[in-house]
């Protein structure tokens, strides 16, 4: 039994805990979720459980079938691959718009959100800085101007969350991932829309191979 605590949301902890169980295999493709199994593991009410299995419907991890329940859901790597690459050009799109578009107001925020990035570094937690980089990412999605833009990106960062948060724990992720930001925030500081678009897509995709990094020495960790 886990008992939720109170420094996050009681769905955000929730929903971060079943990715962790999905992405690290210890709930496996066709288990059923059970809501009120939930509710004693987190000791939390419906609601908050419901609502987390919604946000993971959404972003592909688990499926309702009508009649028969909430089951994990499997996004295989081939996949996984694709959407990365998607999601490299869409955040470059953005990355690129924003070094054009972007006020001395959005460019202050995002300085002031990689201020918060270099903070949740030094203390080495990959939950927090995850969305410290959340926020990161989405001040640059806004800058861009382009709301239509915005939403597809924001749809696709929604379905990747689980593997972008959980690359992160990898050896040096972190730092990495930092110094890419700066990178990023460099070019849009300069108005330099292509060298915002290559460091953008390029930290992206350094994310999908970090990620099937951590799928290999999971799996790899699981062998008898």
């Amino acid at each position: 039994m886990r008992k939720i605590s109170s420094n996050r949301s009681r769905v955000q902890q929730v929903r971060d805990q079943l990715e962790d169980d999905i992405v690290n295999g210890r709930m496996q493709p066709g288990d059923q979720v059970k809501i009120e199994q939930l509710m004693t593991r987190f000791e939390v009410s419906r609601t908050p459980v419901r609502e987390a299995l919604q946000q993971l419907e959404a972003s592909g991890m688990v499926a309702v079938l009508p009649k028969r329940g909430t089951f994990v859901a499997k996004v295989g790597i081939p996949e996984l691959i694709q959407m990365f690459e998607v999601m490299a050009e869409l955040e470059a799109m953005c990355a690129r718009l924003a070094a054009r578009r972007a006020s001395g107001v959005a460019l202050k925020e995002i300085k002031g959100a990689l201020g918060d990035c270099e903070r949740e570094a030094e203390a080495a937690d990959p939950n927090a800085y995850y969305y410290a980089n959340e926020l990161f990412h989405g001040l640059i999605y806004q800058a861009c101007g382009n709301p239509f833009l915005v939403q597809q990106t924001q749809t696709l960062k929604n379905r990747l969350k689980p593997y972008r948060r959980m690359q992160l724990r990898m050896r040096n992720r972190i730092k990495q991932s930092l110094e890419e930001h700066r990178q990023i925030a460099a070019a849009l500081e300069a108005g330099d829309a292509e060298a915002a678009a290559h460091a953008a897509r390029e930290h992206v995709l350094i994310q999908g191979q970090r990620f099937t990094d951590f799928i290999s020495l999971s799996n790899a960790g699981e062998r008898p």
